[in-house]
């Protein structure tokens, strides 16, 4: 018999075979009733005994290979965090000011250090880094935004039709670990849980979970409150608030939790909005780990100011300066940053692409673009990805990298700077926001307390120190 792990209608983890859902703790040999199970067809009515012959579970000692890389799986429930846009300048001001004690703690019970993120330091590029383990050159997705040089046509990633390999929590799963994913922005969804067994959803979208295509519902009932507005800081503690639910009922062997960067784009550290948020994050990492679990703890970017002395944005529309200087739709400049949260930023970072529309001196544009203020690297297609580990096949003619006070752009009427709202403009995608957090809350074992210390860290070295590399 075929079974698949599943849940059923009350949340209950469920084997899924061709005919029936049945419970994931019965014994081999057990007899269950169908009244209790989803019938995925005729062959049992409700009310009819179901003798279990099989039953797929992870054996002690189970191992998967992803993308090069080994994984165990789980020991106990782990749950990797990525905490969206947690500059590691709100860790230590939320260290030395007292309002994150569990993930202090991490520093003589666990281990905290810092990590860098993939380039460009953006959302897809991060999450989908750490869910495969590797950098952009091996899993292709290089931005949130991009433009597809074939058919000229520009385009926002919302799906995995750009995925070039497999993941860790779809390989897991497949082995029989139960996995739930639950992230705050609905266009991570399909790469997350790309190929994988077990519970999906978004915060975004809580009210339209359901069985059959992310293995719950009543999602909104199990959190014990609506689905929250996407622009607000409730969008993720909603993912923190249904991790914890999960875990107290479902028990995933692995949870995968990702956030919003809402408050990080409206709050600096220290102010009380961003206080407030990330003590609401550190509380619930207690109750995480209250219920049993390693809990590892990571950003996909940082965050910083944009602004100038009197508010007013601090932006490079590189594609304006470059047709101006070279000719009228001589270039096409594409911001990796832009996605569906276009409040948070007005599509501005300090990562760009340019692409030619017509033959030119790149050269010379890359000369000129190095001569604008605010420019900290101008590197050719060749250069980038060799630097960046990033997809020569899906990169423009010449990237452009702004400082970490200053936004590049492309052309002025492409950027919306109304719908910050009276906010300051605090962005990522540069170099000034490849520092992560990287946290444990157990001691990391020998052999990786070594590479801890003898070899730079990755934001997708989570899940290796996660599921290899504790005590």
């Amino acid at each position: 018999m075929t079974l698949e792990r599943g849940y059923d209608n009350k949340m209950n983890a469920v084997l899924i075979t061709t005919g029936v859902i049945i419970s994931a703790e019965a014994e081999i040999g057990s007899v269950i009733k169908a009244s209790s199970c989803v019938v995925l067809n005729s062959l049992f009515a409700i009310g009819d005994l179901i003798v279990v012959t099989s039953v797929a579970r992870s054996s002690p000692g189970t191992t998967v290979e992803v993308n090069g890389r080994v994984y165990a799986a789980p020991r106990r429930p782990t749950v990797v965090m990525v905490v969206d846009g947690f500059d590691p300048a709100y860790l230590e001001h939320g260290f030395a000011n007292g309002t994150l004690p569990t993930m202090a703690s991490f520093k003589e019970h666990g281990f905290v250090g810092v990590a860098d993120c993939s380039m460009p330091s953006t959302t897809n590029t991060n999450n989908t880094s750490i869910v495969t383990g590797v950098p952009p050159a091996v899993h292709g997705i290089n931005g949130n935004y991009y433009l597809d040089p074939e058919t000229g046509e520009e385009i926002m990633i919302t799906d995995a039709s750009r995925l070039r390999c497999g993941t860790i929590l779809g390989e897991l799963s497949r082995v029989g670990v139960k996995t739930a994913v639950v992230t705050a922005k609905d266009k991570l969804l399909k790469i997350l849980a790309y190929k994988m067994s077990g519970i999906s959803f978004s915060s975004e979208y809580a009210h339209s979970a359901n069985l059959a295509n992310n293995g719950v519902e009543n999602v909104e009932k199990l959190v014990g409150r609506p689905q929250p507005d996407q622009y607000s800081a409730d969008l993720s503690l909603f993912v923190f608030d249904a991790g914890v639910k999960l875990l107290s009922s479902v028990k995933p062997d692995l949870m995968y939790l990702s956030t919003s960067d809402y408050v990080q784009h409206k709050h600096a550290p220290g102010e009380p909005e961003a206080d407030a948020y990330h003590q609401a994050v550190d509380t619930s990492i207690a109750k995480l780990i209250a219920l049993g679990a390693t809990v590892a703890v990571t950003a996909d970017h940082g965050m910083n100011d944009k602004s100038a002395g009197d508010g007013t944005a601090n932006v490079i529309y590189l594609e304006d300066e470059l047709n101006s200087r070279f000719g009228a739709g001589t270039v096409r400049v594409i911001c990796p940053i832009a996605d569906p949260f276009v409040r948070h930023h007005g599509a501005l970072g300090s990562f760009v692409r340019v692409h030619l529309r017509k033959p030119g001196d790149i050269p010379a544009m890359m000369a000129f673009t190095r001569t604008l203020s605010g420019i900290e690297l101008v590197l050719d297609k060749q250069q980038v990805c060799a630097q960046f580990d990033l997809p020569v096949d899906r990169e423009g003619d010449f990237a452009a990298f702004s400082d970490r006070h200053t936004v590049v752009g492309a052309r002025r009427e492409d950027h919306d700077l109304s719908q910050l709202a009276g906010h300051r403009l605090r962005s990522h995608g540069g170099l000034g926001e490849q520092k992560v957090p990287f946290l444990l809350s157990r001691p990391l074992n020998a052999a990786y307390r070594k590479r801890a210390k003898d070899r730079p860290l990755h934001n997708y070295d989570i899940f290796d120190f996660a599921l290899n590399g504790v005590e």
